[in-house]
Parts: structure tokens; sequence; C-alpha cells
């Protein structure tokens, strides 16, 4: 069972930035797409970012304010959020896929933004 392990989340003010971190279990490089979801109480999911192989991808909301980079010696992704605003606000869960196995998710890291 692989594991995912985020961390990063805190109370910040708005304008500020934060960098969260994803330790993944196993080898990165054996998953065909890393990324990060957002869970805001009573709405829907969001894709925040992906890194494939294919490149990286990212929600209109957040695009040229949040980086999405990977460090395969470590074996973790990494989500660089600046200009944060109060509607950044959210429970952060990082996710990997690999071809022929389930969706493997972490616990999330909650990350807080003030105005």
């Amino acid at each position: 069972q692989v594991q995912l392990t985020e961390s990063g989340g805190d109370l910040v003010q708005a304008g500020g930035s934060l960098r969260l971190s994803c330790v993944v279990s196993a080898s990165i490089s054996t998953f065909s797409v890393i990324g990060w979801y957002r869970r805001i109480p009573g709405k829907q999911p969001e894709k925040v970012a992906t890194i494939s192989g294919s490149g990286t991808t990212y929600t209109d909301s957040v695009r040229g304010r949040f980086t999405i980079s990977k460090e395969n010696a470590k074996n973790t992704v990494y989500l660089q959020m600046n200009s944060l605003k109060p509607e950044d606000t959210a429970v952060y869960q990082c996710y990997a896929i690999r071809l022929g196995r389930p969706t493997s998710w972490g616990q999330g890291t909650q990350v807080t933004v003030s105005s």
C-alpha cells in the first residue's frame, strides 16, 4: 500500500506564500500522474495541479500563482503557492496514479488564508 504524506499547510495572510510537500512511500517515477486536489466544505473538490511525463497542468484560478514540481530523489512532489487569496483556503490533498492500480491519496493538509 502506497502512503502519501502531505505537510506545509498553515495559516497565512492574503498575499503570502506557502509550499506544500507530498512525500510518497514509493518511487514517484513509477506513477503516471501525481497531483493536488483541494476540498472546501459544501463545494465540489477541485483539481488544482498535476505533474506527469507530459508536463504540468493547473486549474485556471491558480495558474500563474501556483507551481507544481517534483524531486525524484526524495520521492516528493511540491506545490508552491504564491499570492495566496482567502478563496484558496481549503484542505489540500495529494494523489498519485499508477496504471492498473487504484489511485493513492494522502490525508490532506489545511491551508487557511486570512484577509
